[in-house]
């Protein structure tokens, strides 16, 4: 495994991160835990995670998973560099009493707890913001991000799906307090997804945040799927099936298999492969429903692009380039 500095910090960690959105909906929690072991096993040192996550009347129920896992002991949750979101509500289903969600610093007191309770561990390494919230100021979020770091509750803070503007704000205001502000930002970014680069990577770069891109692959967009569905395998479902829909994707999609065909590429381990070299970029998150999808994911750290395939990659996949240049002149 490979290893890098999280934005302007000290921290080190993996150039994979290893998502756990489907511990619970997807993949039980022995699987689970069996995952990951084998990602610790392959020097895999960042877990990241969601208070949400298990979603509907689930929602907390990966972390708990997680804590479990942590519970066995073996140096687990010293190894790990510790990710988890605050922001969707995660009052009871049905319940609409308020304060139950977004940023507030009654929320962020509130959710951290019980994050930490389920996570059993008393402290999270990357407490990040799950979207912006439009009502509540920077100066609240740091007050109480402040106190969390005192009561070393957490020890860092990131963003995920702010705009650069935010990011911008956010670290502006963490300034002016002394605050130490945003260390990264995970955001949606991939081949056929790259509007990042316009405005939330530069900002990210300039502000010191490490770049984490999540659905590396959009959703088995870039896995391979027409090869898997001539070849009787998986169907493309959800997003890549109504994507695949639309004639001109469907022709990007078919020249990038037939591209990495011809160089005897795998399309997912490419996919993040290509993550890899670009500017500013931690590590993509990976989110294996199995044991085999995390060993795909984990030869795309060794794999080395050649100009010839990248050049062509950005033929199929050309980029916005960075603003203002992408919409003016």
């Amino acid at each position: 495994m490979k290893y890098t500095q999280l934005g302007r910090t000290g921290l080190k960690v993996s150039r994979i991160v290893l998502g756990t959105m489907n511990f619970g909906p997807q993949t039980d929690e022995a699987d689970s835990h069996a995952i990951m072991d084998a990602a610790l096993d392959a020097g895999i040192n960042f877990f990241d995670t969601a208070n949400v996550y298990g979603w509907g009347e689930n929602k907390g129920r990966t972390e708990s998973i997680i804590g479990n896992w942590f519970a066995k002991g073996g140096e687990r949750r010293d190894k790990v560099v510790l990710a988890t979101k605050v922001y969707g509500n995660m009052a009871p289903d049905g319940d609409v009493w308020p304060n139950h969600d977004k940023l507030s610093a009654v929320n962020i007191r509130r959710a951290v707890d019980a994050s930490l309770k389920r996570l059993q561990t008393d402290y999270i390494d990357l407490y990040q913001f799950h979207h912006i919230d439009r009502q509540t100021p920077f100066e609240e979020i740091w007050q109480a991000i402040d106190v969390l770091v005192q009561q070393g509750k957490i020890l860092y803070a990131g963003s995920s799906n702010f705009p650069g503007y935010k990011i911008a704000q956010a670290n502006e205001t963490a300034a002016r307090r002394g605050s130490f502000g945003l260390v990264s930002e995970q955001c949606l970014y991939n081949l056929a997804e790259r509007r990042a680069e316009m405005e939330v990577i530069p900002a990210a770069q300039d502000y010191g945040l490490g770049v984490i891109p999540w659905s590396p692959l959009h959703g088995g967009l870039l896995g391979g799927v027409i090869k898997k569905e001539v070849e009787g395998g998986r169907r493309a479902s959800g997003r890549s099936a109504d994507a695949l829909a639309n004639t001109a994707v469907r022709e990007k999609v078919q020249a990038y298999e037939d591209l990495l065909d011809k160089h005897g590429l795998e399309p997912g381990e490419a996919a993040l492969a290509w993550l890899l070299t670009r500017p500013g970029v931690t590590g993509p998150i990976v989110g294996p429903r199995t044991a085999a999808q995390l060993t795909s994911a984990l030869r795309a750290v060794e794999l080395e692009l050649s100009d010839e395939v990248l050049t062509s990659l950005e033929e199929i996949f050309p980029g916005p380039g960075p603003s203002p240049e992408a919409f003016a002149w």
